[in-house]
């Protein structure tokens, strides 16, 4: 056997994940004010790129007579040989409505009230001294994300070596406080502060909170009514009050551990007449631009190492710039793609909605599935219907009598919903009901998938929406 060195040339294809293949990849997934967040700390560390101005309406006549001055012939500078493999070396925003006053996204939002404060500021009217004051700063501390005392009185009053109970009628200031029900111990304990604060004094009313609280959730009208010797019709309107009191104190008040997510749409379709207009929202994003005083720079500089550093710094800026406006086209192309697939549900509504993946977007606009996927995922669009994320439109099918698309799970879901709403509340549709009248309407659908669907949609059992 012969043993030996050779030196052989093959040829293979590769794919490179080059950084400025990872940017726009990266740009593509950022929605409208991730971009914004994104393109603010670039321009921090790039220093050829710098925010556009404002564009002002400008005459034909003052457009020649800026053509002729000095200053614009100083500025036509030819960057043909160092940048003619770029189509374009501007962002512009389609936003054409600038005014001196623009109003910002968080000029549409405002800052709502944390439970602390509100709290803090109550307590501040309702108690005089200095040690009431320190349990009640200490009580508010010690309130969960619900709104109850998750400390018990004993373990405040060790720490801030008080009786236990003083700590008890600062709790019990509590209990007057708004939201009602707040720093309660308990679950019963909430709901009886509310209770007692509406004037309620039924003694039974409070027995079902102290003893039948879980018969209540599982909707067991008719075993609380025959241990406590009462009317099916009278524990109806009992649980019908007690539903209706606040569970969580705190539901409605900004908590500091909250992480407040705002939904900015990132396209609008808007209906103009009979026809359906696409409008990509980037005027939010700032207007790009290379800055002429750096390339001034590039183009004199003698060191090798300075103008390396600068001409890598213009390659990332004429990336991201490119990286921006495939944002947009790739963003417009499959709006239009899922308008064209989708034009029924924009016609008539949520039932018609047609079964659709990402691969049929994908080979209509000639693209990959993957980013179809990043253009979709996590992007809102503004419809005449409503808001909606852009992966609303997209849904498995089931099959359906004479069409042979099938149907969209989506519409499937509204179909449920709107069996819901019209049933006989003494009598609510089982899942086995509901699936015996979708199969009439020709939908072959199992009752498995019925309860799939409710749960999803939040929708309860049929022995938990009964009314007696």
């Amino acid at each position: 056997m012969k043993i030996g060195f050779e030196l052989n040339l093959q040829q293979t294809q590769k794919l490179i994940m080059t950084p400025e293949l990872r940017q726009a990849i990266q740009v593509l997934q950022y929605n409208n004010i991730e971009l914004r967040e994104y393109i603010e700390k670039q321009i921090e560390s790039n220093p050829f790129l710098e925010v556009g101005e404002k564009p002002e309406i400008i005459q034909d006549k003052q457009i020649d007579k800026l053509q002729e001055t000095p200053e614009a012939k100083k500025d036509e500078i030819d960057w043909q040989e160092v940048i003619e493999r770029y189509d374009d070396i501007s962002y512009k925003s389609y936003n054409y409505d600038y005014s001196e006053n623009k109003q910002t996204f968080e000029s549409y939002t405002s800052k709502a009230q944390s439970l602390n404060d509100h709290l803090r500021f109550q307590l501040g009217l309702s108690v005089y001294t200095k040690k009431d004051k320190m349990i009640g700063e200490r009580i508010i501390d010690s309130l969960d994300k619900k709104g109850y005392l998750a400390v018990p009185v004993s373990e405040i009053a060790e720490q801030l070596k008080v009786e236990i109970q003083e700590v008890e009628n600062v709790l019990e200031v509590f209990h007057t406080f708004d939201p009602t029900g707040i720093a309660a111990r308990s679950l019963n304990e909430c709901l009886k502060i509310q209770l007692k604060e509406k004037g309620v004094t039924d003694e039974k009313i409070f027995a079902i909170i102290d003893h039948h609280i879980e018969n209540l959730a599982c909707n067991k009208i008719q075993c609380i009514a025959k241990e406590l010797n009462i009317s099916v019709k009278k524990v109806q309107e009992i649980c019908d009050m007690i539903r209706f009191l606040e569970p969580k104190p705190s539901r409605g008040f900004v908590q500091d551990s909250d992480n407040i997510k705002y939904i900015s749409a990132d396209v609008t379709i808007k209906k103009m007449g009979d026809e359906y207009v696409i409008i990509v929202n980037d005027s939010d994003i700032p207007l790009l631009r290379i800055s002429t005083y750096y390339k001034e720079i590039m183009k004199n500089v003698d060191d090798k190492d300075t103008n390396k550093f600068l001409y890598d710094k213009f390659n990332a800026s004429m990336w991201l710039i490119k990286s921006i406006e495939q944002r947009r086209n790739t963003m417009y192309k499959v709006t239009e793609s899922i308008l064209k697939y989708q034009i029924d549900f924009f016609e008539k509504g949520e039932q018609h909605l047609k079964p659709l993946v990402l691969k049929d977007v994908a080979e209509d606009i000639s693209v990959h599935e993957s980013t179809v996927s990043r253009a979709t995922n996590g992007k809102y669009v503004q419809t005449p219907r409503g808001l909606f994320e852009l992966k609303y439109f997209f849904s498995s099918s089931i099959s359906k009598e004479g069409d042979e698309d099938g149907i969209a799970s989506t519409s499937i879901k509204s179909l449920i919903q709107e069996l819901v709403n019209n049933e006989n509340e003494k009598k609510p549709l089982s899942d086995q009901k509901i699936a015996n009248e979708l199969n009439k309407n020709g939908i072959d659908i199992s009752r498995r998938t019925i309860a799939k669907y409710r749960d999803e949609m939040g929708i309860s059992a049929s022995s938990m929406r009964k009314r007696f």
